[in-house]
């Protein structure tokens, strides 16, 4: 097993679970949290509330970039222009930059959400579209995504760093892809089963991940991050 691991949670999407304490706890479990730009999900005050605490907790901030759908959360396809979805996907990383840079926080990576993170690992023109966005800064920030996702390997082609994304609490299909979430099972929701699987994928990725709205997530992530721990896995950030 690898010596090191980084384990993420998507944030900034719920005020509900912000005000009942939920996702502030996970703070206390992840190296590094995806916080969204509030293109799908959340709000300025939201985001920045997020962003101080991930800093209080020393939790890397990366920018959960996603297709502009508020209605869907994010999670039904688009068909945007490849030219609209850089200017889209640019806008949201900079919004979450200057929110994070208020609270003292650094924007370090990029993280597509949802119906976007899953049409780039196989369309070249919107996996085209996000890697030139990203080359848009001087220095690109690191791209996470699955391991066989073209995107992944567009920004390499350009040099930009990438991270393999693993998920503890989701199915996966027998070409590596998740399994629908309105499929029986596609989402682990026992700790135990999280953990196996965490354990099985840690060897192929550089960052797992456990979703904020899954049920139980603090005790999915607790649970993972304690199986790590047992098998001689450190857990921290990639960054």
């Amino acid at each position: 097993m690898p010596g090191t691991v980084d384990l993420n949670v998507d944030l900034g999407e719920s005020p509900e679970r912000w005000r009942s304490g939920e996702d502030a706890r996970l703070l206390t479990v992840v190296t590094s949290a995806n916080v969204c730009c509030g293109a799908y999900a959340g709000d300025d005050g939201l985001i920045r509330e997020t962003c101080a605490a991930a800093v209080e907790h020393g939790v890397a901030i990366g920018a959960q970039v996603g297709y502009p759908d508020r209605a869907g959360f994010g999670r039904r396809p688009m068909d945007l222009p490849p030219r609209e979805l850089v200017d889209e996907v640019r806008r949201q990383i900079d919004h979450l930059s200057a929110l994070a840079d208020a609270v003292g926080g650094v924007v370090t990576y990029v993280k597509p959400h949802g119906a976007l993170y899953h049409r780039i690992s196989h369309d070249e023109g919107q996996a085209a579209a996000v890697v030139e966005a990203l080359l848009a800064d001087g220095t690109p920030r690191p791209l996470l995504g699955l391991p066989h996702s073209l995107a992944l390997s567009l920004a390499i082609e350009e040099h930009i760093p990438v991270v393999r994304e693993g998920f503890a609490d989701r199915a996966y299909d027998i070409d590596g892809g998740l399994v629908p979430r309105d499929r029986p099972g596609a989402v682990l929701t026992d700790p135990e089963s999280a953990a196996r699987q965490a354990l099985d994928l840690v060897e192929r990725v550089d960052s797992l991940c456990v979703h904020s709205d899954s049920p139980s997530a603090e005790d999915l992530l607790r649970r993972v991050r304690g199986a790590l721990a047992e098998h001689g896995v450190e857990v921290r950030s990639f960054g």
